[in-house]
């Protein structure tokens, strides 16, 4: 059963004529009666009474009617919601945000893509590397940032931001004073570091192990401003990035590390093989251009 079928039959219930029925549609009465003809041979009865004077529906002419009217009314929808889909009127957009990162820069670069997209809804979940892969990689997230290296296998990407780690101390701790501290000179510190849901918890301890020592972990978290209230507390030293020691209180210290330095670059990822929504698709070329023209 064709769509077209049940609204040229819309039409001649609406009209009671065959002939203005295909007035108003452009077509010839010959095809018009031709179409319903098929139709009433498709679903094996007679739509209309055609012994009278005035075309009337018949019984199951009704009943047909009022259904063909709720198909009609679907598919116009169909293709309104279609038209608001390929045209970035609607659609949801779900990203993975590290918490370690300053995400002032993606927020602004969301925020012009609301103001021109202004139907896309998005939905932003902070979370480490690790976690964040692994939603994208069962489609519970659209797109992520991420540290890299990642699986190249399972994820397209592109790179935006590279930048050291500093050092973070209290004010009062005695490399506080230095413009640089060696990774070595920090084998009797105490430290604070992300949670394991994080690729930097693994890279820093891999980079200590290296020069020789374990560091003693006193705490974890996964928020950037708790790890730098522990710092201001005396509970021990961290590792943040560059960016975020913009943010720092009056009470930390960032000095940089050396020997070696401790650096990461951050990616957007999104599925190589998944399904990719125009909304997303979208964001995605926005937000390339964006960071491109930023740097």
């Amino acid at each position: 059963m064709d769509i077209k079928h049940l609204q040229y039959f819309i039409e001649v219930a609406n009209s009671n004529s065959f002939s203005r029925a295909a007035d108003h549609l452009f077509i010839t009465q010959p095809t018009i009666s031709k179409m319903i003809k098929n139709l009433e041979e498709e679903v094996g009865v007679a739509l209309f009474d055609r012994s009278r004077k005035q075309l009337t529906l018949t019984d199951a002419g009704r009943i047909i009617l009022e259904q063909a009217k709720l198909i009609d009314k679907a598919f116009i929808n169909l293709e309104t919601e279609l038209d608001n889909l390929f045209g970035l009127k609607k659609g949801h957009i779900r990203i993975g945000l590290p918490p370690i990162f300053d995400a002032n820069l993606f927020l602004k670069i969301i925020g012009s893509f609301h103001e021109k997209y202004p139907g896309i809804t998005f939905q932003l979940l902070e979370d480490g590397s690790k976690k964040i892969e692994e939603d994208v990689s069962n489609n519970l997230l659209d797109v992520g940032v991420i540290v890299l290296p990642t699986k190249n296998d399972n994820f397209e990407y592109f790179s935006f931001l590279e930048e050291d780690f500093k050092l973070l101390l209290h004010s009062s701790h005695p490399l506080a004073l230095r413009d640089e501290v060696s990774l070595e000179e920090l084998k009797n510190e105490s430290f604070i570091l992300f949670n394991k849901d994080f690729v930097l918890n693994d890279r820093i301890i891999f980079s200590c192990n290296n020069v020789g020592f374990n560091p003693h972990i006193i705490a974890e978290s996964s928020q950037w401003s708790f790890i730098q209230d522990m710092v201001a507390s005396k509970l021990g030293v961290s590792l943040l990035p560059e960016s975020i020691c913009r943010h720092l209180n009056k009470h930390v210290i960032p000095v940089k590390v050396i020997n070696p330095s401790i650096r990461w670059n951050l990616a957007v990822i999104w599925g190589k093989n998944q399904y990719l929504s125009y909304a997303a698709k979208e964001w995605l070329q926005f937000t390339r251009e964006h960071l491109i023209h930023a740097d």
